[in-house]
């Protein structure tokens, strides 16, 4: 009888293989359209960030004037408040009264959204939001 020797490299590979096999066999294939499936997969950031992805949201008079003429849903919103990523150069932690964050994502929709939050105390204020493809004529004040 012979016995052949696997280097640990080698038994590593075959246990990453194995391991593979077997969750794949395990997992269900669900039909997902496109732009969900990819959508679904970004992951929450939150807890790097200092910002509170699941605050009760308060929204401005601009903020809503902005969301009117820009066809932006308190959907939309949330989701950007949830998956968003914060763009460093547009938010002021440090800023009065409240710090800002400038979060930035694609809408299950594809829409390219920067979002201004405010926390302050219990609650969220939406500051402003911007389609970042497409310019739109608003008469907010």
């Amino acid at each position: 009888m012979k016995y052949y020797a696997l280097s640990a490299r080698h038994l590593a590979c075959l246990f990453l293989f194995l391991s593979g096999m077997l969750l794949a066999s395990g997992c269900q294939q669900t039909s997902v359209s496109h732009q969900d499936s990819s959508f679904k997969k970004r992951i929450n950031p939150a807890s790097t960030d200092g910002l509170d992805r699941h605050a009760h949201l308060v929204y401005t008079k601009h903020a809503r004037c902005r969301m009117d003429c820009r066809h932006i849903t308190e959907g939309e919103i949330l989701e950007i408040l949830e998956y968003g990523e914060v763009n460093r150069g547009k938010s002021n932690p440090k800023d009065h009264p409240c710090p800002t964050f400038a979060l930035e994502g694609h809408t299950h929709e594809g829409q390219h959204l920067r979002v201004v939050f405010a926390p302050c105390d219990k609650d969220t204020k939406v500051v402003t939001c911007i389609d970042l493809d497409a310019e739109w004529s608003c008469a907010c004040n």
